[in-house]
């Protein structure tokens, strides 16, 4: 009898524990996708790396198959929440400052296309063709709906960037592919996210200079400011073939602003929270210019510089991870905002 009883209990107790996490799905922040960009990125980072300082290419692997995975599971996670909870989804996309996370989605497939292309051709090619079109379609509506719509200027944020800006990632992808019609949609997506990077910059300054400071909470994704020139400048050597004066401005006007605003996000005892993934992508990308662009001129000082944003990244980005784990145990991770 006590053994029916335990085993009822049991059953009970696992089917709470079923519904609790089925309705905690419904608090999944969009956000979250960024963590796939940060350590794709990172990933890249770790395979340039092997080439520049001779380190394992194995590190790169297992952070790539890392990312993969995170991709699946918040995907899978984010489709049932979609299913479930399909005005909360309606409702953040519609957000004027969460809705162009949405765009971290759409990167994500360009990111994996590169870093699984080692494992599949097939699977890359087709990640890089769903991800280009995801992603200029999701840069079509943001931009469609900034301008059919009035805007408040204190949500001009640097999450503006991502789903216009991604487009740039599309050349960094595409450069490898087989296709005849590759390069002329490598031109194209380049030429949308380098003139919107500087429509949006000039906006994005503007708030940031004339209006109150942005809350604490979103301050982490001022690091965003630093992706346009850190992947045009992968995006734009990606294209024409080599490093230039052009492609220098890129690089060290990226690094400027990566020194100024770490000074501003690592320095202060922020409140932790998924705002802090948007650290992890810009960082990324500047790792992985870097790394190219020591490779390209070689020398002490440049591969020092990129060796210490490498690791940098790394610790950032496992903080980030770790602590995002302790808050999803304890809780504090899918709950409202």
């Amino acid at each position: 009898m006590n053994t029916v009883t335990k085993g009822i209990d049991d059953i009970i107790t696992n089917e709470k524990v079923v519904k609790r996490w089925s309705n905690a799905v419904e608090y999944l922040p969009v956000n979250l996708f960024g963590s796939v960009m940060g350590i794709a990125g990172l990933s890249l980072a770790w395979k340039l790396a092997s080439k520049v300082f001779g380190t394992p290419a194995i590190i790169g692997e297992i952070i790539g198959i890392i990312s993969a995975i995170i991709f699946i599971t918040l995907s899978i996670l984010y489709i049932i929440k979609l299913y479930r909870f399909t005005d909360k989804v309606s409702e953040e996309f519609n957000h004027p400052i969460t809705g162009n996370f949405f765009g971290t989605i759409t990167i994500a497939f360009l990111l994996l296309s590169i870093v699984l292309e080692p494992i599949s051709k097939f699977l890359s090619y087709t990640l890089w063709i769903g991800g280009s079109l995801s992603t200029i379609t999701m840069a079509y509506i943001i931009v469609q709906r900034l301008m059919i719509r009035k805007q408040d200027q204190m949500h001009a944020t640097p999450s503006w960037l991502i789903p216009g800006v991604g487009t740039l990632d599309v050349a960094i992808a595409g450069g490898s592919m087989p296709f005849t019609w590759g390069r002329e949609i490598n031109l194209f997506t380049f030429a949308i996210g380098s003139v919107l990077a500087l429509f949006f910059l000039t906006i994005i300054f503007s708030r940031l200079i004339h209006f109150d400071p942005m809350s604490e909470r979103l301050t982490p994704t001022k690091m965003i400011l630093v992706a346009p020139f850190a992947v045009g400048f992968l995006s734009y050597t990606e294209i024409i073939g080599h490093i230039d004066f052009v492609a220098s401005i890129l690089f060290y006007f990226g690094l400027f602003i990566f020194i100024i605003l770490a000074g501003q996000i690592f320095r202060k005892r922020l409140p932790f929270s998924v705002a802090w993934w948007a650290v992890s992508f810009p960082m990324a990308a500047l790792s992985n210019a870097a790394l190219k662009y020591a490779d390209y001129y070689g020398g002490w000082p440049l591969k020092t510089i990129a060796a210490l944003i490498l690791v940098f990244l790394t610790i950032v980005i496992t903080f980030i991870f770790i602590k995002t784990l302790v808050f999803l145990y304890k809780g504090k991770l899918l709950k409202p905002s």
